[in-house]
Order: C-alpha cells, then sequence, then structure tokens
C-alpha cells in the first residue's frame, strides 16, 4: 500500500474507530471475541457499505488485509492498556469523533474518483463516516448515534459539502483532506460541548388517547 495521505488518513479512521468500539465493548462488559468482533466491525462498517454500493468489489479490507492484523492489534492494545485510558465514554467519544471527520473525506473523495454527482459523494462521505458506529451501537443494544437528538450526520453531511466546494475551486488535495477532517471533527466537539442539537418531534402520549 502507498503511504499517500489519502491512505495515511484512512489508516488513522480505522485505528480511531477500532478503538472507539472496543471502548464501547469493554464498557458493556463483553468478552475478548466480542470486543473484537465490535471493534473490527466500527472499523470496517462504513468503508464496507460505500464499496458494496458502488460495485467495488471485493471491498478495501478483503484486498489489504493489513486492515485486519491493524484492526487486531489496535483491539489488543486497547485492552492492555484499558485502565490508562480515563474516562471511558470521553475517550469512546473521542475516537469516535477522529473516525467520523476521517472516514468522511475517504467516502467522498472515492466518490468523485468513480465519478458521482456531488450529492452522491456527499451521502457516501456520510455512510462511511456514521454506518460503522451505527453498527456498534446496535450490536451494544443502544440507539445509534446518528438516530438521536446530536448532531452527528449533519457534521458528516456540512464536511462533505466543503470537501465537493474546495475540490470544484481547484484547492490542493491534501488541504482539502486536512480541512474537511477537521471542519466535521470542530463542529462534533463544538456541538457536544454547547449541548446544540436537531429539533426532534414526538407524538405525545396525550394525543394518542
Amino acid at each position: 500500500m502507498e503511504l499517500t495521505l489519502f491512505n495515511i488518513l484512512d489508516i488513522l479512521g480505522t485505528i480511531a474507530f477500532a478503538i472507539s468500539g472496543a471502548l464501547a465493548a469493554m464498557d458493556r462488559r463483553l468478552d475478548l471475541f466480542g470486543i473484537f468482533i465490535i471493534g473490527f466491525v466500527t472499523a470496517i462498517g462504513g468503508g464496507t457499505l460505500r464499496d458494496t454500493l458502488i460495485g467495488n468489489t471485493p471491498v478495501t479490507w478483503m484486498e489489504n488485509t493489513i486492515y485486519i492484523y491493524l484492526i487486531g492489534v489496535v483491539t489488543i492494545l486497547a485492552i492492555i492498556f484499558r485502565n490508562k485510558i480515563n474516562y471511558l465514554k470521553k475517550s469512546l467519544f473521542l475516537f469516535d469523533t477522529i473516525g467520523l471527520g476521517v472516514f468522511t473525506i475517504t467516502g467522498v473523495e472515492i466518490g468523485i474518483r468513480n465519478g458521482l454527482d456531488p450529492i452522491i459523494c456527499i451521502a457516501l462521505g456520510t455512510m462511511t463516516g456514521t454506518f460503522g458506529g451505527a453498527i456498534r451501537d446496535i450490536l451494544c443494544n443502544e440507539i445509534p448515534v446518528i438516530f438521536r437528538k446530536e448532531i452527528y450526520a449533519t457534521a458528516c453531511i456540512m464536511g462533505g459539502l466543503a470537501f465537493v466546494i474546495m475540490h470544484e475551486l481547484g484547492i490542493n488535495r491534501d488541504i482539502i483532506y486536512l480541512t474537511t477532517t477537521l471542519i466535521v471533527i470542530s463542529i462534533r466537539l463544538v456541538v457536544v460541548k454547547y449541548h446544540i442539537s436537531l429539533p426532534y418531534f414526538y407524538i405525545s402520549s396525550e394525543s394518542k388517547n
């Protein structure tokens, strides 16, 4: 594998999501196998969906087994140093946010490389960034973050939109990668810190009666 900035970011995103999956599994007190499975599906879930939708099969992690070994090593290290990671929930949020930002740009970039419409590229970036975390939450018996009132997928959409605009302006690719990643991460950090959320709607129990 050629070590371009794109591939380096993809590896960093894989590491971040593998750690977030392992932390979530340990928080739910799963066994060793369960921790590995949650870490694995969190890391490769979004990319697998993306590759399947665009017909890129076998999917990336099947052709580059380095991802499998990487996830395995990262998961083991997360288990070994679990007591060194303070504030489990905060650590989970941090690694999830990093993975979200990095995987968003990889999804958009691959969509552009395949000549897809900008809207589809943004959608691919959003799915790549959020789907692994959604699978993690479902397997851990929690409502996925993407379906809660927190701004999650919206951060991916904003980052994807910024990517497409900068691409149309002909800005250097590496600058686009770094800027877009920082945009997504910054949005997530700000909305969580200041408790910013999208409006939500529900049917009151009184109206049912």
